[in-house]
């Protein structure tokens, strides 16, 4: 039997996901939205769970095309260097860790990445940034960050940088985007740069200064929104599909 390597489909990409407690067990948890978003643009989402062994985060991306790092949780501020402020919400250590590896492994191999709200924070930690732990409390801003109403409804405009990767994927420079975090990126890490912000300033795109590194973060859930009228979530999915085949 040959000990050859197997091509890597250029349609498969790793989709992290959650543990968390479902009355007397525990069960894996993503939201489906981004499994039917992903497949709209001819992906195929391998979901992938916080590993008891961080070290098969090689082997997960060996596997895959690209990384796409999903919402959920807290970061742990301890992984940025801050004591945990009273607003922080529940964490999870095996997650942080297993999203930190993935994003060192993609990062190494130059595979593509899509961070979506939570993932956009956390790929900002791995890489050495921080987070404001509590816009409302920690920010001087009128805009709701954190809503409570319809996962597909738009909440405030937010502005693009000409020319990022958002802006071409989105085809536009401002548009109105749904909104469900409390905290947000505060220190960006080295390797990263802005690519959108909201008008007080919060930030909500990042993309990689390596061009050898493709990456479109966002502080938003697009995943909610692509059957939406407008292009603009679609588009996100869309240009994360073009680049695998790049």
């Amino acid at each position: 039997m040959s000990s050859a390597r197997k091509p890597v489909p250029a349609r498969t990409v790793a989709v992290t996901a959650s543990i968390r407690p479902d009355g007397d067990t525990n069960r894996v948890r993503l939201t489906a939205a981004y499994v039917t978003a992903l497949e709209n643009a001819g992906l195929v989402p391998l979901i992938v769970p916080p590993l008891a062994d961080v070290d098969a985060a090689a082997a997960v991306l060996d596997s895959v095309a690209g990384l796409v790092l999903t919402g959920g949780e807290d970061v742990d501020p301890a992984r940025y260097g801050e004591k945990r402020h009273e607003k922080v919400r529940s964490v999870n250590a095996a997650r942080d860790a297993t999203e930190s590896a993935l994003i060192e492994e993609a990062k190494a191999r130059g595979k593509p990445v899509l961070a979506i709200c939570r993932g956009i924070q956390m790929l900002n930690v791995a890489l050495g940034g921080t987070l404001v732990q509590d816009i409302a409390s920690q920010c001087n801003t009128s805009i709701a960050h954190d809503e409570e109403g319809a996962r597909d409804s738009r909440s405030h405009e937010i502005d693009i940088e000409p020319g990022s990767l958002i802006a071409k994927a989105v085809g536009a420079e401002h548009v109105v985007v749904n909104s469900f975090h409390h905290q947000s990126v505060k220190r960006v890490a080295d390797g990263l740069r802005v690519t959108a912000r909201s008008p007080d300033g919060i930030i909500e795109g990042l993309e990689s200064t390596d061009e050898d590194w493709w990456v479109m973060a966002v502080q938003w859930h697009p995943e909610e929104m692509t059957d939406s009228p407008e292009p603009w979530d679609r588009g996100l999915f869309k240009a994360f599909a073009r680049q695998l085949e790049a």
